[in-house]
């Protein structure tokens, strides 16, 4: 676990690294806010095609091959990205660094390779702990290399950093990183016909209680994934901030989430169980992303930063915990996959969402919306609590 927790922050590193300047780097060449809306969606969309690929294939062939395939393409398009001198050029580069994103689900389905159910919470909130020391050190380093003036920033080198970042996770994974899944499941997989695997595939997928976590990793991360693509733009209109700023205040918000996944998710999912904090999280994530519009100051901006932070930090973890639980190891992969596959169409349409409403109604409307969307979330997690229960799962014979 330790060699796939330092394998995901440093490729993280590199994600958060970007993400803040992006906004800048889609103004700098005349992007309205919608545009950098959707410049910020085409990663998960092309995300949203790859993923249940990737965690089919990783099921087939192993979740390490699947691995070095991701990184490789993720360094590349990263070089790609640093070279651009268009806007054009710039959606091309993320549509391909999302395509080549398989490394996600993979990391997850590894995470539930090498635990057992009881601490299969635990397992999820310690990749949950890399994303967030990766958006600890990636949006501060970015902010450094890019610079605090946003008229003219520095966009190519952080660009390049993460390009760096993501080859030496390849090499780790390379020359350190053993095969999590076992030759006999892998054989199983092998031996099953296409429409076999294909069928097995669809019953898991048609689980009601698959299904249900699966609409609510999509609402949370449609709502958090508007703030992402949105704030920088706030920022910049309510405080005069730059790169610099943003990628600190993304820095705050990453120590919030690494400190709740890699600390405390393990003892608070034994303590209440994964449907409570499914609900607590909501709450938390919908007061916080309310309170945005109204922070005039400072400090009232980071408390709404931290409960925000918190909140997504202790209900994501729990979702994936429990999708990963309502399925056998040989159809981990595949349903992980498709889990992914529905928080990257939330952030597809999230910020599309966000941005959009940012040009035709104010800075404001993406927070009230985005508000309005967990409030939805958690009557249907509130309601659904009794039945999302942590099943005993047999593996099936093959």
């Amino acid at each position: 676990m330790l060699i796939l927790f330092l394998i995901v922050v440093i490729d993280l590193i590199g994600f958060g690294i970007i993400i803040p300047l992006l906004p800048f780097y889609a103004e700098y060449y005349s992007a309205s806010p919608a545009e950098v809306g959707l410049l910020m969606a085409v990663y998960s969309l092309t995300q949203f095609i790859a993923a249940p690929f990737w965690g089919r294939t990783s099921d087939r062939t192993g979740r390490r091959p699947v691995l070095l395939i991701s990184l490789a393409g993720t360094a590349l398009s990263y070089v790609w990205l640093g070279t651009a001198e268009s806007l054009w050029v710039l959606f091309a580069a993320r549509a391909a660094g999302g395509f080549m994103a398989g490394n996600i689900s993979a990391a997850f389905a590894y995470a539930a390779d090498i635990t057992t159910r009881e601490n299969r919470a635990k397992g999820m909130g310690v990749v949950g702990a890399a994303f967030g020391l990766g958006f600890i050190i990636g949006p501060a380093v970015g902010g450094i290399l890019a610079g605090s003036d946003p008229v003219n920033a520095d966009f190519r080198s952080p660009a390049y950093a993460a390009a760096a970042l993501s080859a030496v996770a390849f090499v780790l994974t390379l020359i350190f990183l053993k095969e999590s899944l076992s030759t006999e499941i892998r054989e199983r997989m092998a031996a099953l016909t296409p429409e076999t695997r294909r069928e097995r595939f669809r019953k898991a997928v048609a689980d009601p209680r698959v299904a249900l976590l699966i609409g609510l990793s999509f609402i949370a991360t449609f709502a958090f994934a508007g703030l992402e693509a949105t704030f920088a733009m706030w920022s910049r209109r309510q405080y005069g901030w730059g790169p610099e700023q943003n990628g600190y205040l993304f820095a705050f918000v990453g120590i919030m989430g690494a400190l709740v996944q890699g600390g405390l998710i393990g003892r608070l999912a034994k303590r209440f169980g994964e449907p409570a904090l499914i609900v607590h999280g909501g709450i938390a994530l919908t007061i916080g992303v309310l309170l945005i519009p109204f922070s005039t100051e400072l400090p009232l901006l980071l408390v709404a930063m931290v409960i925000a932070g918190f909140g997504f930090s202790v209900l994501t973890p729990s979702l994936n915990s429990l999708i990963s639980l309502q399925v056998g190891e040989q159809e981990q992969g595949g349903v992980i996959g498709i889990a992914r596959s529905a928080t990257t169409l939330a952030r597809v349409a999230g910020p599309a969402f966000a941005g959009a409403l940012f040009s035709l109604l104010g800075k404001d409307w993406p927070y009230f919306a985005g508000a309005i969307v967990m409030a939805v979330f958690v009557v249907l997690a509130w309601r659904a609590k009794s039945g999302l229960t942590v099943p005993k799962v047999e593996t099936e014979e093959v």
